[in-house]
Order: C-alpha cells, then structure tokens, then sequence
C-alpha cells in the first residue's frame, strides 16, 4: 500500500467510526485514568481518534473557581459531559476518568448524549476505599487522615456507585493492561472500538 493509499484509507476509517463517550467512574486512586491512557494509547495505535478528558485537567482549565459542594461537583460533571458529547457526535473516542459521585449528574450526561443519539457507556472502576488509600495517588487519604482536608470523595463524602454500569472493573484483581483490555473487548462487542 503506497503513502497516499495508506491516507485515503485512515481517511475512510475515520468517517466511518462513530464517536462515543466513556466515562469512567470510581474514587480517588481507583484507577481511572491510569486505565483510560492505556485504553487510548491501544486505540491509538489501532488508528482511533482518541481523547482523555482528565477530571484533574479539566478543573484546572474548564472549571477552575468551582468547588466541591454538590452543585460545584454537578457543574464540573456537566461541563465534562457537554465537552464529551461534542466530542463523540464528531467521530471521537472520548475517555472520561472522572469521579463524578452522585448518580443523577452521571444520568443528566447520560441523557444529553441519548437526546443527541450519541453512545455513551458508563463504567465503574470498582476499587475498594481500603486499596484507594494505599494507592493515594495524590496523598488525599494521608490528608484526610490527618485532619488536613474534608469533603474526600468516599470517606466523608459521599460515592455513588453505579447500580447497573456498562462494566464494573475491579483494578485491585487486575493489571491495567487486563483491564484496559476488558473496556477494549466492551467497545470491540458494542461496535465502538
């Protein structure tokens, strides 16, 4: 296959790919982006258009000033969701690893992309508390053990799980490849990857 035929056939698979939005959902340190950037680094090479919207990211440059109240927390959540719905409606493969605690601000993004009739998959990143704070990516647990901060998502704020997500991984059971594998065979059956 020469250059221009190897353009002209990226081109054709990129039309023809649908867009979707994947949100995955979990505590701090439960694994979420970690898996997301394995997931978009293998779709990637199998030539998908990609993006990981990091909830870390996103806060900094999409919703900085909000807080942590609920209705800040259902801001930055529909923020992300109009973000990613626009995304997936334009052939792209967007990966949400974001918190997002309550189960009606998930529902709210949920519905924005049915009333587009843009597929959108919710996946839990069931990891337990106990094996989040070992983890404390980000030292949050070690700060809230020590008084320094309230409000941790999980331990004295509240974590919605998902009752019946798309897929619950549990990463404490698993390597990120094997997960980032069972969100890829997910997509792979949905007609998505």
């Amino acid at each position: 296959m020469t250059n221009r035929q190897r353009t002209q056939h990226q081109r054709d698979v990129e039309e023809s790919v649908t867009g979707a939005t994947v949100w995955l959902t979990g505590l701090p340190s439960a694994g979420k982006t970690t898996i997301a950037y394995a997931l978009a680094e293998r779709l990637r090479a199998e030539g998908r258009k990609v993006q990981v919207l990091d909830g870390d990211e996103i806060r900094e440059f999409l919703s900085a000033g909000l807080g942590f109240s609920r209705e800040d927390r259902h801001t930055n959540v529909a923020r992300i969701g109009y973000v990613a719905e626009l995304l997936a409606r334009n052939g792209v493969l967007a990966l949400a690893p974001v918190i997002a605690p309550y189960a009606d601000s998930r529902e709210a993004v949920r519905k924005r992309h049915q009333s587009e009739g843009t597929a959108y998959l919710e996946v839990h990143v069931a990891t337990p508390v106990e094996v989040c704070s070992v983890r404390d990516v980000k030292g949050l647990y070690a700060k809230q053990a020590a008084g320094e901060l309230t409000g941790l998502t999980g331990v004295d704020d509240p974590y919605e799980a998902p009752a019946e997500p798309d897929l619950r991984i549990e990463s404490h059971t698993q390597s990120v490849q094997e997960s980032a594998a069972a969100l890829h065979a997910l997509l792979t059956e949905r007609g998505l990857a």
